[in-house]
C-alpha cells in the first residue's frame, strides 16, 4: 500500500482539509500532530528515509522521555493547511523522537528542506501530558485559529470556570462532549516555552484549552474525537455571540440552567466538573 493511502495519513489529511474548510486556518495558521500506533508504523516504515541532509537529529529544547522512540505525523513549519491535500509530501512529514525524548529526526515527507511545525515542542509536551492523563489513549494534538473562540476571548475574562459555563449553557450537548470544561491560557507570545508550559499544566485536567486572542488547542484519542471537540467548542462560542448580539449586547435571557446541566449529566451518565456548577 502506498504510504499516501495508509489510514493514518488519509485521516490526517482529512482533518487538515476539514479545518481549512471551516475557516480555521488562514495563511499558515494552526498545526496538527498525531502519535502513531505500532500498526501505523508497520505500514509506513518501508517508506522511511534516514539518509542525507535533513535527517539528522535536531534538539527539541524539551525532554519527553515517556515518548522516547515514538513516531509522529506533523504539519510543516510555514505550511498551509489548504495545501496538505494537494501537495502532501511538501506539507506534512513523519518524525521520530530520540530515546530520551529530547530530539527529533525527519524520517518521511517535509520535502524541499521542510521542518515540522514550530510548535512541535509544545505538541510533544502536551502529547506526553495527555498520554499520561488518558492511559495512552490520546494521540492527537490539534491547534486552530477558531474565529468565534477568538472573538469571545476579547469580551470574556480568561477564567476556566467562566468559559466552561458559557459554553455548556449555550448548547445542550456541550457538557457531554467536554464535561471537565475547558482550560484557558491568558494571552502569551506563541511558539515559546512559556505558553507550552502553561498549556501542558492545564491539559493535565482538560482535553481542550483556549488560547485567548489566538484560538484553541485540543487533544483526542482519534482525529474525529479531536476535530469534534474543537468543532463543538467553536460552535457553542458562535451561538453565545449570536444570542448576545440578538439581545442587544446583553446576556442572553434563557441560557441552560445549572439544574438542567445536572439533569443532562444524570441521564447520559456523565461526571461533570462540579467546581464549575452552582
Amino acid at each position: 500500500m502506498p504510504i499516501e493511502q495508509s489510514n493514518c495519513i488519509r485521516r490526517f489529511v482529512r482533518t487538515c482539509n476539514d479545518g481549512w474548510l471551516q475557516g480555521w486556518h488562514e495563511r499558515n495558521g494552526g498545526n496538527l500532530t498525531y502519535r502513531m500506533t505500532q500498526e501505523d508504523f508497520d505500514v509506513c516504515e518501508p517508506y522511511f528515509n534516514l539518509k542525507g541532509e535533513g535527517h539528522e537529529w535536531i534538539d527539541l529544547g524539551i525532554k519527553a522521555p515517556s515518548l522516547g522512540g515514538q513516531f509522529f505525523i506533523t504539519t510543516g513549519s510555514g505550511k498551509y493547511m489548504r495545501k496538505v491535500s494537494i501537495d502532501l509530501t511538501d506539507s506534512i512529514g513523519i518524525v521520530e523522537l530520540s530515546e530520551d525524548g529530547s530530539a527529533y529526526r525527519k524520517v518521511w515527507g517535509l520535502s524541499n528542506g521542510g521542518r515540522p511545525t514550530s510548535e512541535l515542542p509544545t505538541h510533544i509536551m502536551n502529547h506526553a501530558v495527555r498520554a499520561q492523563a488518558t492511559d495512552g489513549e490520546n494521540r492527537i494534538i490539534y491547534h486552530a485559529h477558531c474565529p468565534n473562540v477568538i472573538a469571545l476571548s476579547t469580551i470574556v475574562e480568561p477564567d476556566a470556570r467562566t468559559w466552561s459555563r458559557i459554553l455548556w449553557k449555550s448548547m445542550t450537548e456541550c457538557i457531554i462532549v467536554f464535561p471537565d470544561g475547558v482550560g484557558v491560557v491568558p494571552w502569551m507570545v506563541p511558539g515559546g516555552a512559556a505558553i507550552a508550559e502553561a498549556t501542558s499544566k492545564l491539559m493535565e485536567d482538560y482535553a481542550a484549552c483556549v488560547w485567548t486572542q489566538h484560538g484553541l488547542f485540543v487533544s483526542g484519542s482519534s482525529f474525529d474525537d479531536a476535530f469534534g471537540l474543537m468543532h463543538t467548542i467553536e460552535k457553542s462560542a458562535q451561538l453565545y455571540l449570536m444570542a448576545k448580539a440578538a439581545n442587544g449586547g446583553a446576556e442572553p435571557a434563557y441560557l441552560i440552567t445549572d439544574d438542567q446541566l445536572k439533569a443532562v449529566c444524570r441521564d447520559f451518565n456523565v461526571e461533570p466538573n462540579k467546581a464549575f456548577l452552582d
